[in-house]
C-alpha cells in the first residue's frame, strides 16, 4: 500500500493558511482501491487549486473524506469550493454550536443562555456553518472528527480531540462571551511585546521552551494518524502543546513509536506557540547526536510569514530530531511513496537549513 501526500501553497505575503489533500491504498490500481482526503482548504482559492489537483494528479473527483480540522477561516473558506466542485463520501467537522448545553453558566453575563451562546458561535464561524449547510444540501454525512474515529479500513484515525476535551475548550473560542476565570493564554497575550531579538542556537543548545500557548480554537483542532505498512504519518493542524500531548497519550497507548513515524506535519504554520522539546520528544524522539533526516516534516507558510512562520527556533528543534522541515512558502510540497505515479514537472525539495540565530 502505498501514498501520496500534498501541502498546496496558501495565502500571499504573511497570511498563512492549510490546503492539504493525501490518498493511500493502491496508487496504481483502480480508484475503488484508494482512499482520498482532503484536510483543510485554505482560502477560496485555495479550495479552487485544491479542485483542480485532485483532478490532475489524483485522477478523480470522487473525495472520500473531506475534513475540517477546525473552524478558523484560513482552514474552511476553501473547503465550500471542494463540497460545491466535487464528490464528497464523508464530512468530518465539528460542530462547536452543538456542543452549548450547559455553558451559559460559566459566563459572567447572566443574561447569556445556551441558545444565545450557540447563535454567536454560528454567526462568528460562518465559513464552517456554510459547509455543515451546503453538506446537508446536498446529503453529505457530517461526522464530529473525535477521538476513535476511523475511515472504513481502520488506516487513518483520529487521535484527538476527545469530546470531553473539545467541550472544555469551548469557553474560551473568542466567539463566545467573556468567561468567569481568564485563560493562561490571554493573559500571556496581553503581555506580548512586539520586539523581536535575535539569539544564538547551536545543536545542543536549545531555546524553544515548553510554556508556548495557543488558542482554544487551535487546540480544538483534529489531530490524525495514518498507518501505511507499518509506517506512521501525523497530521497535527494547528493543534497545541496540551492537545498534541493528550492525542499522544492515546497515539502511544495504540502502539505510535517515533521510530515508525515517516512524515508529521509542523502545526500552526510553524509557530513557536504550538510545540515545545518535551512533546517533540514524544513525537519525533530525543534529540539526534548528528544531523540525520530520519523523516519528512511539512510547513505550511505564507512566503513572507518569517520570523513567525515558520519560527526558526522550531525548524531547528525539529531538525534535530531528525525530522528535516520543508516550507510551502508559495510553493506546492510533495511527500510520496516510490509506487506513486511520477510528476514530470516536480522537482526535488530543500529542507529548512539549520538557524544559527533565531528570534527570541
Amino acid at each position: 500500500m502505498g501514498y501520496e501526500i500534498d501541502f498546496l501553497p496558501v495565502g500571499s505575503v504573511e497570511r498563512s493558511g492549510d490546503a492539504i489533500c493525501f490518498r493511500f491504498g493502491n496508487l496504481a490500481g483502480p480508484r475503488n482501491e484508494q482512499t482520498v482526503v482532503v484536510l483543510d482548504g485554505g482560502f477560496k482559492e485555495s479550495g479552487v487549486k485544491l479542485v483542480e489537483h485532485i483532478k490532475s494528479y489524483y485522477g478523480t473527483d470522487l473525495v472520500d473524506i473531506v475534513i475540517n480540522s477546525h473552524p478558523d477561516c484560513d482552514h474552511s473558506s476553501g473547503l465550500e469550493v471542494v463540497l460545491n466542485e466535487l464528490r464528497v463520501g464523508e464530512l468530518w467537522m465539528h460542530q462547536p454550536w452543538n456542543h452549548t448545553q450547559g455553558m451559559a453558566k460559566l459566563f459572567k453575563d447572566g443574561r447569556v443562555t445556551d441558545n444565545s451562546i450557540s447563535d454567536r458561535l454560528q454567526k462568528s464561524l460562518n465559513a464552517a456553518l456554510t459547509l455543515e449547510q451546503i453538506a446537508e444540501e446536498k446529503g453529505i454525512p457530517i461526522i464530529e472528527p473525535f477521538y476513535g474515529l476511523t475511515n472504513e479500513t481502520g488506516a487513518l484515525k483520529v487521535m484527538g480531540p476527545t469530546l470531553e476535551y473539545y467541550e472544555s475548550l469551548l469557553t474560551d473560542f473568542a466567539s463566545t462571551p467573556e468567561p468567569k476565570q481568564e485563560t493562561l493564554f490571554s493573559k500571556a497575550l496581553a503581555a506580548l511585546s512586539e520586539t523581536v531579538t535575535k539569539i544564538a542556537e547551536g545543536w545542543d543548545f536549545e531555546t524553544l521552551s515548553d510554556d508556548g500557548e495557543t488558542t482554544a480554537e487551535n487546540n480544538s483542532c483534529a489531530v490524525l494518524q495514518l498507518d501505511v505498512d507499518g509506517v506512521h504519518l501525523v497530521f497535527t493542524c494547528d493543534a497545541g502543546v496540551q492537545a498534541i500531548s493528550k492525542a499522544l497519550d492515546y497515539m502511544e497507548a495504540s502502539g505510535y513509536s517515533h521510530q515508525k513515524l515517516k512524515f508529521v506535519q509542523v502545526p500552526h504554520h510553524g509557530s513557536h506557540r504550538n510545540v515545545g522539546p518535551s512533546v517533540l520528544n514524544r513525537l519525533l524522539g530525543p534529540k539526534n547526536v548528528k544531523d540525520d533526516a530520519l523523516r519528512t516534516a511539512f510547513v505550511s507558510c505564507a512566503p513572507d510569514g518569517e520570523p513567525k512562520h515558520p519560527n526558526k527556533k522550531v525548524c531547528n528543534a525539529f531538525r534535530r530530531r531528525g525530522a528535516h522541515v520543508h516550507a510551502t512558502q508559495g510553493t506546492s510540497k510533495w511527500h510520496h511513496t516510490s509506487d506513486a505515479p511520477a510528476r514530470g514537472t516536480y522537482s526535488a525539495s530543500t529542507p529548512l537549513p539549520f538557524y544559527p540565530q533565531v528570534e527570541e
